[in-house]
């Protein structure tokens, strides 16, 4: 006993002299841990699905909106064949990293083919292109743009809608999704 009058619980303690909790009172502390803690882990739960699915708007409007941007960027003619400006990066890595025989070869060939992409602009126009390609469809009598099947979809194409969203809905309706992108240059 300490000096309240209060047993002290420790190693001298004969467990054989100290009275048992009634069962009864020992069920309502196991019900009410058991209540307490079911109803955090649903909360919990909740909680982590309301984030999961903020999470996953968020990552389909970035990815809507680069599909966007990407479709923006397919369609100023000219720009098929150039990649995008790796020299920067490439020349860190070799300046970071000599060892590596791949990088140093690389950085050069990148960086000479974006300065040769614009002169081969400006010596071939660019309205060259599209003829043949509008020149190709006017030869059948009706066009996958005109099928009244894909008009819709080329209509929400136009629009701004990302045409990887349309492919699967086009797909779930049993049409071929691949006669939704942009007509391939020559």
């Amino acid at each position: 006993m300490d000096a309240d009058g209060l047993p002290l619980v420790g190693p001298g303690v004969d467990y054989t002299k100290i009275g048992a909790i009634h069962q009864k009172r020992m069920l309502a502390f196991i019900n009410h841990f058991i209540t307490h803690t079911a109803r955090f882990l649903n909360r919990f739960s909740c909680v982590c699905e309301e984030k999961l699915a903020n999470i996953n708007l968020r990552i389909q409007r970035i990815e809507t909106t680069m599909n966007i941007l990407e479709a923006k960027i397919a369609s100023i003619p000219g720009l098929e064949n150039i990649t995008g400006d790796s020299a920067p990066p490439s020349t860190a890595g070799t300046a970071t990293g000599t060892a590596t025989g791949t990088a140093t070869p690389a950085a050069p060939a990148a960086s000479t083919a974006p300065t040769q992409q614009p002169a081969e602009g400006e010596a071939v126009p660019a309205a060259a292109p599209p003829p043949p390609e509008e020149a190709a469809p006017a030869a059948p009598t009706m066009t996958v743009a005109q099928d009244p099947r894909y008009a819709k979809y080329f209509k929400m194409i136009n629009m701004g809608v990302p045409v990887q969203a349309l492919k699967t809905k086009v797909a779930m309706e049993g049409l071929d999704p691949d006669l939704l992108d942009p007509s391939p240059g020559p």
